[in-house]
């Protein structure tokens, strides 16, 4: 099932947030994102056990839509929850008439790049060093899709 993302949700979505991600969002950028962000929307995604098993935040600016910020726990990818949850909110972006969705993702993030791939994305250009952590710096490619 996906559901709106509430305040509530934020413990559940940070343990997913901390373990994908090196430069993990913090509880105060959530709050931040459900409460003051004008253009954003959040959602989760539940197993059968009611469990949060992945999280998405889409920006709608106008008539473009960026993912902002996506994740599946580890130990319940590739069960269709990433597929299900792109098809959620590519839905919610033509409602509200995008024209376009986009995101950046790591170039070493393989599985991430197939399913945007799967959802119909592709990849635009290649950013050099887009991503920089502690000293760690990766290429990212931004991806798009006309909707």
């Amino acid at each position: 099932m996906i559901r709106e993302m509430s305040v509530d949700d934020i413990d559940m979505v940070l343990e997913i947030e901390e373990d994908s991600f090196v430069d993990a969002w913090n509880y105060d950028h959530f709050v931040y994102e459900i409460q003051f962000n004008p253009f954003s929307f959040l959602w989760v995604i539940e197993n059968e056990e009611k469990e949060i098993v992945g999280f998405a935040d889409l920006w709608i600016m106008f008539e473009r839509a960026e993912i902002a910020n996506i994740a599946i726990r580890k130990d319940q990818q590739n069960k269709g929850y990433g597929f299900e949850l792109m098809q959620h909110i590519e839905k919610l972006a033509v409602e509200e008439g995008c024209e376009t969705i986009s995101l950046e993702v790591r170039v070493s993030n393989k599985n991430a790049i197939s399913l945007y791939e799967k959802c119909g994305f592709a990849i635009i250009n290649t950013k050099k060093n887009y991503y920089y952590w502690k000293g760690v710096s990766e290429d990212g490619h931004f991806m798009m899709k006309g909707i």
